[in-house]
């Protein structure tokens, strides 16, 4: 299933630990037809989790080739791979770089994760890097709180 992914920042002012309120930005990644749309969601969906004031700071489309969840893991990373193909006219190779989200618990998981789906494919593939992301959340489309789970 193709996803079409916005990031949404949130900005609001949250409680901390110590009791002191500071005013945050925090971006989540949802999934919907349009900008309006990505809008109407992301207030729908972060609501409930939010006493006080919130705006909606930003709203950017987030290019993601793939998704790979895991109810496990509390963190989100981009992993940025490039398929390599051969040029049959020139006989030289071609790389195009494609971004992966994956919910993890560490970096390592994240990579497993992402070892294990491309070994289901015939793609020659390098992996040119694994970051940890700020995105708080993912909210799929027609999943309404809750993120799609991976098989």
């Amino acid at each position: 299933m193709m996803h079409n992914w916005f990031e949404c920042k949130v900005r609001y002012d949250k409680t901390l630990d110590t009791g002191m309120i500071k005013a945050v930005t925090e971006p989540y990644l949802v999934d919907a037809l349009s900008f309006t749309e990505a809008e109407a969601r992301i207030i729908e969906e972060i609501r409930p989790y939010i006493t006080g004031e919130f705006s909606i700071a930003n709203i950017k489309r987030a290019k993601f080739s793939d998704t790979f969840f895991n109810e496990t893991g509390d963190r989100y990373f981009k992993a940025k791979l490039y398929y390599i193909t051969l040029d049959e006219k020139s006989g030289t190779e071609k790389k195009t770089a494609v971004n992966m989200l994956i919910q993890a618990t560490t970096i390592n998981e994240a990579l497993e994760t992402v070892e294990k789906e491309m070994k289901q494919t015939m793609i020659d593939y390098s992996i040119a890097a694994i970051t940890e992301t700020p995105i708080m959340d993912v909210f799929l489309y027609g999943e309404k709180g809750n993120v799609e789970k991976a098989e």
